[in-house]
């Protein structure tokens, strides 16, 4: 295979399985928040703040990948 198209490949890996782990913990970090908040309402301040972080975090790990990515197809 050529250079390029080993390249592109890594592109395709690194954006592909980089973005999907951030995405199914937002999912999963929403989903838990939201099930906490209906069981107990009173504690609804510090699961959103909580949430809130842990969502900014993984969005963090997304953004480094997506960086990783773009660095992989331009250089």
């Amino acid at each position: 295979m050529d250079s390029d198209v080993m390249r592109m490949l890594a592109v395709g890996m690194v954006g592909g399985l980089g973005l999907m782990g951030p995405a199914l913990a937002l999912g999963l970090i929403g989903y838990a928040a939201l099930t906490g908040i209906a069981r107990n309402p009173e504690a609804r301040g510090p699961i959103f703040t909580n949430m809130i972080l842990v969502a900014g975090l993984t969005e963090a790990i997304g953004i480094y990948a997506f960086v990783t990515a773009l660095f992989l197809m331009l250089f």
